[in-house]
């Protein structure tokens, strides 16, 4: 519909002025040639209310997922926590498995005039979901094991994905001998290292009556990804060429990496395969640090309608980071005048008060917990 915004040009291009969220939408190019023929493109516009700009130094990192605990026991809870989800957000929807099949869907949250969450036929009811993607599963049990896949929908129509793994113990297995064999769990020691240093991939419950055990870095058991492969039977190990010199294999199965950089920060697959020929695998992933700096705020008012309002961006060159905010020295207390960006790099304040007057700061925090606080600003 023609609303006396447009203006089109020779080249098919078009230019909507003071675009509002009634334009958000798919619009459709339809172009006839000399012969009549027709060719038809489409593109999504969204308009956002606002959008988040924290001015990140680097390029943002990709999403990942932290499971904690790492491995988690009968009847506790879990959390699969997301870092470094895009500004431009649009939705996320959480799946139990590898995919993100429709039967598969736990739950998924849509950005809209009104945020909504809702949930699929993988839940449970035992599952909660948050704003920065993150996913609560509470009283879990062995039918929670296993890699859950984290879908994203930003505002320009690009999706992302990252998977996280979650383990459960039994208690059963560690007080009684039981007639069920215990499932094979996989520890990262340390899980969050520098780099230079050494990670254990430390197996616990390994099968018995086995005739190989192989090391993958991926969530995918294929060739391309192979670290190591060792036959029991014939006590041979094979290392791939990227792994040899700097990997050592125990008859545990537990993986020893030396000299890690950040590039060996992912998923990692452990696959078995007995005399039975019954293939398990087990799936774990450690980070790789680096110091954190300190951050500094950036301050932007803004005036609309009347209304001001007051954004405080916290910029820092790091990923993976946790950012907290502070109002005259304490926690700052949130109210319905007040927004977070996904990262939460981004403090906005509506329709601004008196008592928003005084001092803010932020706070990154690295995976292992290290914090740094910025200088303090005061507003206005």
């Amino acid at each position: 519909m023609y609303s006396a915004r447009e203006t089109l040009y020779r080249n098919g291009s078009m230019l909507i002025h003071n675009v509002t969220q009634k334009d958000t939408g798919f619009y459709r190019l339809r172009i006839f040639n000399r012969h009549r023929d027709t060719m038809l493109t489409s593109t999504f516009l969204h308009v956002n209310l606002f959008l988040w700009n924290c001015g990140h130094l680097v390029a943002s990192g990709r999403p990942s997922i932290e499971t904690l605990p790492p491995i988690v026991q009968d009847g506790k809870d879990v959390v699969l926590q997301v870092r470094n989800l895009p500004e431009n957000l649009l939705g996320f929807a959480w799946f139990k498995g590898m995919t993100q099949a429709t039967t598969h869907l736990i739950g998924r949250y849509i950005i809209e005039e009104n945020p909504s969450f809702s949930f699929g036929p993988a839940s449970s009811g035992r599952e909660k979901l948050y704003t920065d993607g993150s996913l609560l599963i509470e009283n879990v049990t062995q039918k929670d094991a296993g890699l859950y896949t984290l879908g994203i929908l930003g505002t320009d129509m690009k999706s992302q994905e990252a998977h996280g793994e979650i383990q459960v113990e039994s208690l059963v297995f560690q007080c009684c001998n039981s007639l069920t064999p215990a499932k094979i769990l996989v520890e990262p020691v340390p899980r969050h290292a520098a780099e230079g240093e050494s990670v254990l991939l430390l197996v616990h419950y390994l099968p018995k009556e086995l005739i190989s055990f192989t090391w993958y870095n991926s969530m995918y058991t294929v060739p391309t990804f192979k670290i190591v492969n060792h036959h029991v039977i014939g006590n041979i190990t094979t290392w791939g060429d990227a792994y040899r010199g700097r990997g050592m294999l125990y008859v545990s199965g537990s993986l020893l990496l030396q000299d890690i950089t950040k590039d060996d920060a992912r998923m990692y697959t452990l696959e078995t395969l007995n005399i039975n020929n019954k293939v398990e695998k087990a799936h774990v992933q450690f980070y790789v640090n680096e110091p954190v700096t300190q951050p500094f705020i950036r301050v932007a008012n803004i005036t609309v309608k009347g209304s001001r309002s007051v954004t405080f961006s916290c910029v820092s060159p790091h990923t993976g980071i946790s950012i907290h905010w502070f109002f005259n020295n304490h926690n700052l207390k949130f109210t319905d005048r007040t927004k977070l960006s996904p990262s939460k790099c981004g403090l906005r304040i509506d329709d601004v008060r008196r008592e928003d007057a005084g001092e803010y700061k932020c706070e990154v925090i690295d995976r292992a917990g290290k914090g740094v606080v910025s200088q303090p600003v005061r507003w206005p």
